[in-house]
C-alpha cells in the first residue's frame, strides 16, 4: 500500500513539474520546425550572397534533429539561380529527411519557380496559394554584346588566350555561332537532369504532357495543381493544425544571431573604416546585383 502511494505521489509531482517545461519539451506535443528558403539561388556576390548550401546546411540539420518533430515544414520564396545549390539544396533535404525518417512538407509564397521549384521537388507535398507561381522548368542564360559601343568610342579589344575556346562568349567580341550551339547543348544537358529530377520527385501525380510542363512555361496555383506540380491549396498554419492538431508548435529555425554572434564576430580596431572602404569599392558590383535580381523577379510578376 505504501508502495502504491509512493508510485502516485511521484507521478503527480513529475506531472507538476512537467507543467512547468516549455510546451516543445513536453512528451507528446507536436512539433513542425520550419525553415524559410527565400531569394535568389548562388552566390550573386560577396555583398549580396544568394541561398546557397553552405548558407543554410546548418539549418536543415537542427530542423531535422528537432526534439519530438513530426515533419519538417519548408517555406519557399525564390525564382530561382544557380543550378548547382539548387540541386545540392534538393540533394541535402532529402538525405535528412530518409536519415530521420520524416515527411517534408512544402509551403510555396509568392513563387518556386526554375531553381526554387527544383527545390521544392524535395517535399513529400508542395502547398501553394492559389496566386502562387510555379514550374519554370528550364534553363536560362544571358549576356550583353558590346563590340560595336567600343568600336564606337575608339577602343581596341587586345585578349591573349591559350585554348580555342577560351574567349567564347566573351561580350566584347562578335557573336560566334559555334560557341552559341555549344552553350546551348550545355543547357539541353541541364534542362535534362532538371526534367529528370522532378519526374523522380512527382513520379504519376504529373499530370501534363511533357511539351507542355518541360517548356519553361510556370502557371499560378490551381493551374499548377491541375498539372501535378503542386498538391494542393493552403497555407502554414491552417494545414499543420488541421494535420496534427491546434496545440502544434511551429517554430521558425534560423541562423544563429544576437550576442553571442556578435561577440564572436568582433572586428579589430579599425576595421569599420575598412569594411566601409570595401563596400564602397564593391558598389559597382552590387548595384549590377541588385538590377539583376531584381530583373530575375520581375519575369514572374514581382
Amino acid at each position: 500500500m505504501a508502495e502504491q502511494l509512493n508510485d502516485r505521489e511521484s507521478s503527480g509531482l513529475a506531472d507538476k513539474l512537467m507543467q512547468y517545461l516549455p510546451a516543445r519539451f513536453r512528451p507528446g506535443t507536436p512539433v513542425v520546425p520550419v525553415v524559410r528558403l527565400s531569394g535568389v539561388i548562388g552566390a550573386v556576390t560577396p555583398l549580396r550572397p544568394g541561398l546557397t548550401l553552405a548558407g543554410i546546411a546548418r539549418v536543415l540539420e537542427r530542423a531535422f534533429s528537432y526534439r519530438h518533430a513530426k515533419a519538417v515544414a519548408l517555406v519557399i520564396n525564390s525564382p530561382g539561380g544557380s543550378p548547382v545549390q539548387s540541386r545540392q539544396i534538393y540533394v541535402r533535404i532529402k538525405q535528412l529527411a530518409a536519415e530521420k525518417k520524416l515527411p517534408v512538407l512544402v509551403f510555396v509564397e509568392d513563387v518556386a519557380a526554375s531553381g526554387g521549384y527544383m527545390i521544392a521537388c524535395a517535399g513529400d507535398e508542395i502547398i501553394c496559394d492559389p496566386s502562387s507561381i510555379l514550374g519554370s522548368i528550364g534553363v536560362v542564360g544571358g549576356s550583353f554584346g558590346f563590340q560595336e559601343a567600343i568600336r564606337r568610342l575608339g577602343i581596341e579589344r587586345r585578349l591573349y588566350t591559350a585554348g580555342e575556346h577560351k574567349a567564347m562568349l566573351d561580350p566584347f567580341l562578335p557573336e560566334n555561332p559555334d560557341d552559341v550551339a555549344k552553350l546551348k547543348a550545355i543547357q539541353r544537358e541541364i534542362h535534362r537532369i532538371f526534367i529528370s529530377l522532378v519526374k523522380d520527385s512527382r513520379g504519376a501525380r504529373l499530370k501534363g504532357a511533357d511539351e507542355t510542363l518541360f517548356t519553361g512555361e510556370y502557371w499560378a496555383g490551381d493551374s499548377a495543381i491541375a498539372l501535378g506540380l503542386a498538391d494542393g491549396i493552403g497555407d502554414l498554419r491552417s494545414t499543420l493544425r488541421a494535420r496534427y492538431g491546434e496545440k502544434v508548435l511551429t517554430p521558425v529555425i534560423a541562423q544563429p544571431t544576437g550576442l553571442l554572434s556578435g561577440l564572436l564576430g568582433r572586428k579589430s580596431p579599425g576595421a569599420g573604416q575598412l569594411s566601409a572602404l570595401e563596400s564602397m569599392a564593391g558598389l559597382p558590383d552590387e548595384l549590377i546585383s541588385a538590377v539583376e535580381t531584381r530583373a530575375i523577379w520581375a519575369k514572374f510578376g514581382f
